[in-house]
């Protein structure tokens, strides 16, 4: 055996058994990963996003508050808890891709609305949260109300789920007294009860298409009245 062949065994032997002890750290459960972030091999190199639509992937970065000194092995929990800080942050949990990648994947609060507030247009969640968005910045086509209506933003989110196309035609939603409310679609009016299902709300989808096929010019669905849907047309 050449001194030259020796060395490249006895280097890949050693780096062989590096990796076999750190497979062995990484297994064990309290002290292993303890071990393992002193070594400067597991500093943070790169963060990756997921999961976001309108929250931007800085404000995440800027929750963490983690850099090239922090190591992979820092406590995960620790992280998501600064992440889920964030209005905009649903749910969050954080997967490393060793040896120095953080993987945090978002599951957003939704905006359904926009409320109007001072200074103008506010984006709303379901329950009635502000939202940081600024609508001057990312594009985005939302129903607008007066006030952050609790009843009513549940119903846009429950119809964005039933049906989002259906969602994509409200401008507004409002009061009208009593128990009423009234709808403003691309198409037409709705009037209903406060009390409407997403999927009594959907019932006009059918009544809408057969107007339009026999091109008649409508100026109000009204769903107040128990399986109907009446047409009030020009």
């Amino acid at each position: 055996m050449t001194p030259l062949i020796a060395i490249l065994r006895s280097i890949r032997w050693r780096a062989a058994g590096v990796a076999a002890v750190i497979v062995v750290l990484i297994a064990t459960p309290w002290w292993g990963p303890r071990a393992l972030s002193h070594l400067d091999f597991f500093r943070v190199r790169h963060v990756e996003v997921s999961g976001q639509r309108y929250l931007p992937p800085e404000d995440v970065l800027k929750r963490l508050r983690v850099d090239t000194t922090t190591n992979v092995w820092t406590d995960l929990h620790e992280l998501e808890r600064r992440v889920k800080t964030h209005p905009q942050v649903k749910s969050v949990s954080i997967d490393r891709n060793l040896p120095g990648t953080l993987v945090v994947h978002v599951t957003e609060n939704l905006p359904v609305a926009f409320v109007s507030a001072a200074g103008g247009l506010r984006a709303v969640d379901a329950d009635g949260r502000f939202l940081p968005i600024d609508p001057s910045r990312i594009a985005i086509d939302l129903p607008v109300l007066a006030r952050a209506d609790t009843v009513l933003l549940h119903l846009l989110a429950n119809v964005r789920s039933v049906s989002p196309a259906l969602f994509g035609e409200i401008s507004d939603i409002r009061r009208t007294g009593g128990t009423d409310i009234a709808l403003t679609l691309s198409s037409a009016q709705v009037r209903a009860l406060a009390s409407i299902t997403a999927q009594r709300l959907a019932d006009i989808i059918p009544v809408e298409a057969d107007l339009a096929r026999r091109k008649a010019r409508v100026t109000e669905l009204d769903l107040r009245f128990r399986d109907q849907v009446i047409a009030r047309t020009q």
